[in-house]
């Protein structure tokens, strides 16, 4: 009775740490990975931004015009962009309850780019992670 006592008291140890430390594990990496596509889905954005405000010498209407559509992806969901006037890039994920702002700076007459993103454990190391 004893040795079936402490079997099933193993079973329930192991399958405590299971749900206490692989699940969430998986589940950061899922949103690592939403992260790295929300970032990489800048670059179209990133580039039109770059060109005006290099060709005006102002970020001032660098970003007027410019669209990102939305992507839903099957692993995911919807990953969604913004882009201001100003030329700074917003983009979140709802299912990952991710969000990033990119933000152009002008010096030199060469745009760089500075990204933070929220929560910063799910940020690849170009956005602040």
């Amino acid at each position: 009775m004893r040795t079936a006592l402490y079997i099933v008291a193993g079973i329930v140890l192991a399958a405590f740490l299971a749900v206490a430390f692989v699940v969430p594990s998986m589940q950061g990496s899922e949103e690592r990975e939403a992260a790295a596509a929300l970032v990489a889905g800048t670059e179209p954005a990133k580039k039109q931004v770059a060109a005006a405000a290099e060709r005006a010498g102002s970020l001032s209407g660098s970003g007027n015009g410019v669209k990102l559509g939305s992507k839903n992806d099957p692993g995911f969901g919807e990953l969604k962009w913004i882009v201001e006037m100003n030329g700074v890039i917003r983009g979140w994920n709802d299912r990952s309850a991710i969000e990033i702002d990119v933000r152009p700076r002008l010096e030199s007459g060469k745009v760089s780019w500075s990204c933070r993103g929220y929560p910063i454990a799910s940020m690849p190391p170009s956005c602040g992670g």
